[in-house]
């Protein structure tokens, strides 16, 4: 445990610069005291890093110095080609990167974790598109990525689902995130999130902005999806559900199964309309029970498939 975290000093300190000891605990979700323990044990090992005092100290390895080594366990190893997704890599003309970078890492690679390596990307293969989704056709991606990486100001024509719906849009586009197999721009003023395949066309302006030094794209994305699922889960239903019966997403169990399995839950959604045909498609396995008015449209469109289809003798039925 203890080389794990050495390694992860030196590391952090060599890709990060200088880092103060409260700053390196916290990555490292140890104490203080461990790691002046640790900075001592690296200095003793010789490695040359050095500590300023001070409210802008902290500690450093000597200007130039870098490690050859990675501390690549099994575990790692394979993740990293797990991650290599070769999909969104080329999308972004970076098929050929990714492959060379991973042949470089696999032949730095001891024996043992090649295998592992080897192992893992001939048994697994990530593919996130659904199935019953053609992949977007995205011809302004690569335009997108080269204006987020290098600070380009982006002038573009968008079509929105609500009216007018082709409007015109001047980005500075924060980040780039693929989620289930569409990409979506992150970009100021705003922020703000687009779909890419939504780019009627562009013009890449010589123009740069400044990406805001505080700006995360991870945490954005985060608070983007919880605020989605606010807007779009408005109102609640209470429901009772046959035993094994999911919805896709939480619900609020109000109290235990009855004596034939079934639960009461309060369950959010979207509208009635949309919630109709979803409870519609659980057949017997659910049962409304609020709001009212759903209740009363789910038993009017039962009634009218009874009337419609009749007795299942009539249909040659055992």
């Amino acid at each position: 445990m203890k080389s794990s975290r050495l390694v992860s000093i030196l590391l952090l300190l060599q890709t990060r610069g200088r880092m103060t000891a409260a700053q390196l605990a916290e990555e490292l979700e140890v104490s203080v005291r461990t790691v002046y323990r640790d900075v001592e044990a690296l200095g003793a090992a010789g490695v040359p890093l050095y500590g300023d005092a001070g409210h802008a100290g902290g500690y450093r390895l000597l200007d130039g110095y870098r490690t050859r080594l990675t501390g690549l366990t099994a575990g790692e190893a394979e993740a990293l080609f797990l991650a290599g997704v070769p999909g969104p890599a080329a999308a972004l003309g970076l098929g050929p990167v990714l492959a060379a970078a991973q042949l470089k890492v696999r032949a730095a690679l001891p024996t043992e974790l090649r295998a592992h390596a080897d192992r893992i990307s001939g048994r697994f293969h990530l593919d996130a598109p659904g199935w019953y989704a053609d992949a977007d056709e995205v011809p302004c991606l690569h335009a997108v990525a080269d204006a987020v990486w290098n600070n380009r100001v982006l002038h573009i024509a968008y079509r929105r689902w609500r009216e007018p719906t082709d409007v015109r849009r001047r980005l500075e586009p924060y980040g780039l995130v693929l989620k289930a197999g569409r990409w979506y721009a992150v970009a100021g003023p705003g922020p703000r999130t687009y779909r890419v395949d939504q780019i009627l066309g562009l013009t890449a302006s010589e123009e740069e902005f400044t990406r805001p030094d505080d700006f995360d794209l991870a945490a954005y994305w985060t608070a983007h999806q919880r605020g989605f699922h606010e807007r779009l889960y408005r109102a609640v239903a209470v429901v009772r559900l046959a035993p094994g019966v999911t919805l896709g997403r939480p619900v609020t169990v109000d109290g235990p199964p009855d004596t034939d399995g079934w639960i009461q839950a309060t369950v959010p959604i979207e509208s009635l309309d949309h919630a109709h045909g979803e409870f519609l498609r659980l057949g017997t396995d659910i049962e409304v029970l609020e709001p009212v008015e759903l209740r009363r449209r789910i038993a009017r469109t039962a009634a009218e498939l009874a009337e419609r289809y009749g007795n299942s003798a009539d249909l040659g039925g055992d």
